[in-house]
């Protein structure tokens, strides 16, 4: 994990040193590359971007009275769309992936800061003005192993596997309607939702890795005992709304709203994103992302994310 740490450390220090001795060249570079690839993109109805960013945070201690601890946190994310559009369809999808992972000093396992991976599609016909029929499709995961941390009797910090890739997993599909002003504001709204949780069987049979109980139906996630799959069928709605809070500083916010009409349809499941990203030149900025999920089935409470730092970002 140090090595890796340092090898990250060299990475950035090299990107930034790179991006400072030769920027000018690079960006010209780059506006050309990205101008003949969107040439031909959108002679067939096709517009793609995105963004790389690597946020880094680290400190270091020596004799120091006031007390800390060495660590080195690194977070990759990846933002990116590919749309089409011609005539009257339109067919919008992104791609939004983050990993990070936090080390210090005193502790026998590195951290997650960050795991997601998700993928959003919706493809719309138009039906008049603004609105069109759609139907859309949301896809999310985690890449790697989640862990509930703790000590053992010996005061030793010891770790409990959780989650995993697919375990769960998450696919919501449906037609409905849609409306869009802009590439910057878009709604949809889908009455007959369905929405499937995919689960390891591992984790819903026998005794409750949690409780050291038999497994009760629900409680990994809401699906039932030796199942690997929950089928919900409900309302689902989605806003998506980006905008420019001064010169240089975007918000882009994401809301899901879903509910079940099969099982306690009152209990709206929320799903809010929020990416603010403070440009300082063409590679350097402060990115903060928060998130947060109700879901009644995977927790009962609110569960939130953030992540701040300073990012190194590559447009393409």
């Amino acid at each position: 994990m140090r090595k890796l740490a340092l090898l990250l450390c060299i990475l950035a220090n090299f990107a930034i040193v790179q991006a400072q001795n030769s920027e000018k060249e690079l960006i010209q570079n780059t506006e050309k590359a990205v101008k003949k690839i969107n040439d031909t993109i959108e002679g067939e109805g096709w517009k793609a971007k995105g963004t790389v960013s690597l946020l880094l945070n680290q400190s270091s201690f020596n004799n120091w009275i006031a007390g800390g601890e060495d660590s080195f946190s690194g977070t990759l994310g990846i933002n990116y769309d590919f749309n089409y559009k011609k005539d009257d369809v339109t067919w919008d999808n992104k791609i939004l992936a983050s990993y990070g992972l936090l080390q210090t000093k005193n502790t026998d396992f590195g951290k997650k800061t960050d795991d997601r991976l998700e993928f959003n599609s919706i493809v719309g016909k138009r039906a008049f003005g603004e609105w069109y029929y759609s139907f859309f499709l949301n896809f999310r995961t985690q890449f790697t192993t989640g862990y509930i941390y703790g000590q053992d009797a010996n005061g030793k910090e010891i770790r409990t596997e959780q989650t995993k890739f697919m375990s769960p997993g998450y696919l919501t599909t449906g037609p409905g309607i849609y409306w869009s002003k802009d590439e910057n504001l878009k709604i949809n709204f889908a009455p007959l939702t369905s929405k499937f949780t995919f689960v390891d069987n591992a984790y819903t049979s026998g005794i409750d890795r949690f409780t050291g109980l038999p497994y009760v139906d629900g409680d990994y996630f809401g699906v039932d005992e030796g199942k690997t799959m929950r089928y919900e069928l409900g309302f689902y709605a989605s806003l998506y709304y980006k905008l420019a809070i001064m010169t240089n500083v975007t918000a882009e916010n994401t809301l899901n709203l879903y509910s079940n009409y099969l099982e306690h349809p009152q209990n709206v499941d929320i799903n809010y994103s929020l990416n603010i990203i403070m440009k300082i030149n063409k590679f350097l900025s402060a990115n903060l992302a928060f998130q947060a999920i109700y879901d009644d089935n995977a927790f009962e409470g609110l569960q939130t994310r953030e992540v701040f730092g300073l990012g190194v970002n590559f447009g393409f």
